[in-house]
């Protein structure tokens, strides 16, 4: 062992005369650890919250959507044909996408309705494991019946087996003038897929009378595709158009959603910044720490000097000391923050039936609950961050010390 580590080891356990500046060191090691444990647990959360919203959107929305000009497509059996040929599509479905208004007694409610094949949507959505009452295949040709999402259902009263009235924007015209077009539908079934935008605004209906509502005829509004890898989605949606011609339009989810999405990445990243701003304030205790544990052995270091010690061993003892603080902090922050990632889904709820309240409330925000998805890469990043700013704190000081001049420092010892 060398004598700069033998010292440096020495200065961090050894009780000195100061006992503030013990206090000090301990303020630092703690700081770094609560740093770390709050960045990992954050960007654990963010990864959480990535995840289901990326999960529970694409549950009802498509990985790859194909439509054609005008908002239409007319031959879509042979486009759902050809894009299912593609190595890496799972499964095509068409739909029928409008709007309109649905009524049930003084309730009124705005939805977006799309019509389906039931048997063809459980091969690209989600919907069907979410039901919280019937079936998908209660949606049957002609009986214009109708699946909610449960939130809607809630605003309007209505339950299995009630009636609701949907008002189509496309008017009728009539001798009398122009008169909305109504149709009465049975409610078959509800959904539930925790995220409030389908749960409180879908209304799925069979394809064929979405197709005679809204007056399509025997086109639909596009195909709805579903992918081996969500992440090829783009790389998809290029290979389709240019394998389909320009008469259809290809997007994917990443720009249907492209806004949510990249709100979460811009928030994960400034949290990141902010929180990291926990450490840097531990490291700077770090350089008050070092800065009085030179001035406390102005005497040692001069007589090392004496001895023949180099400038550069001087600053390679406090270097140590300053390292092993971060060491320590790091490894504290290391386990607080991997334990806390692990297990955010039960703290938050205790927390919230300690105090009474909820974090995330259900009807305001996309997701109720607090996820958390701890990533390794994360971990890593932080640890290495804080290890580096913790370095860094102990350049000055050592520098400083190795700049004492052993005759001024021992002249009145």
């Amino acid at each position: 062992m060398s004598y700069e580590l033998l010292i440096g080891l020495r200065y961090t356990r050894a009780k000195r005369r100061n006992h503030f500046i013990s206090f000090i060191s301990f303020v630092s090691v703690i700081g770094i650890a609560l740093g770390m444990t709050v960045l990992i647990t954050v960007l654990s959360v963010m990864n959480g919250f990535q995840r289901e919203i990326r999960t529970r959107i694409l549950g009802v929305a498509s990985h790859v959507q194909l439509s054609g000009t005008g908002g239409t497509l007319a031959d879509w059996p042979r486009v759902a044909e050809r894009a299912v040929r593609h190595e890496q599509v799972l499964a095509a479905a068409p739909f029928v996408a409008a709007q309109g208004l649905l009524t049930h007694g003084s309730a009124v409610r705005g939805a977006f309705v799309r019509g389906i094949l039931p048997e063809d949507e459980e091969r690209v959505a989600d919907i069907g494991r979410h039901m919280r009452s019937g079936r998908l295949e209660n949606l049957k040709p002609g009986e214009y019946g109708m699946v909610l999402g449960a939130e809607l259902a809630r605003a309007l009263g209505v339950g299995s087996g009630d009636k609701v009235v949907l008002v189509a924007p496309q008017g009728q015209v009539t001798p009398a003038g122009i008169l909305p077009r109504l149709r009465q539908f049975t409610v078959v079934g509800v959904f539930g897929v925790d995220h409030f935008e389908y749960d409180s605004g879908l209304a799925l209906i069979a394809l064929e009378d979405a197709q005679r509502l809204f007056r399509f005829g025997d086109a639909v509004s596009g195909v709805r595709l579903k992918l081996k890898d969500l992440f090829q989605s783009r790389t998809v949606a290029r290979d389709l158009v240019r394998a389909l011609g320009p008469d259809v339009y290809a997007s994917d989810w990443t720009a249907q959603h492209a806004n949510l999405l990249r709100a979460v990445q811009i928030e994960k990243r400034m949290m990141f910044f902010v929180v990291f701003l926990i450490i840097a304030v531990a490291a700077f205790n770090i350089v008050s720490s070092l800065v009085m544990v030179v001035t406390d052995k102005q005497s040692d270091i001069a007589i090392l000097r004496t001895l023949g010690a180099a400038p550069r061993s001087i600053t390679r003892i406090f270097v140590i000391q300053g390292t092993l603080i971060g060491v320590f902090g790091t490894l504290l922050g290391l386990a607080g923050g991997i334990a806390l990632a692990l297990n955010v889904e039960t703290v938050v709820p205790f927390i919230e039936g300690l105090f009474g309240f909820k974090f995330f409330a259900k009807d305001i925000y996309l997701i109720s609950d607090v996820p958390s998805e701890l990533q390794l890469p994360d971990v890593v990043l932080t640890a290495v961050f804080s290890f580096v700013v913790s370095l860094l704190a102990t350049l000055y000081p050592s520098y400083r010390a190795a700049r004492i001049n052993p005759a001024e420092a021992l002249r009145y010892e």
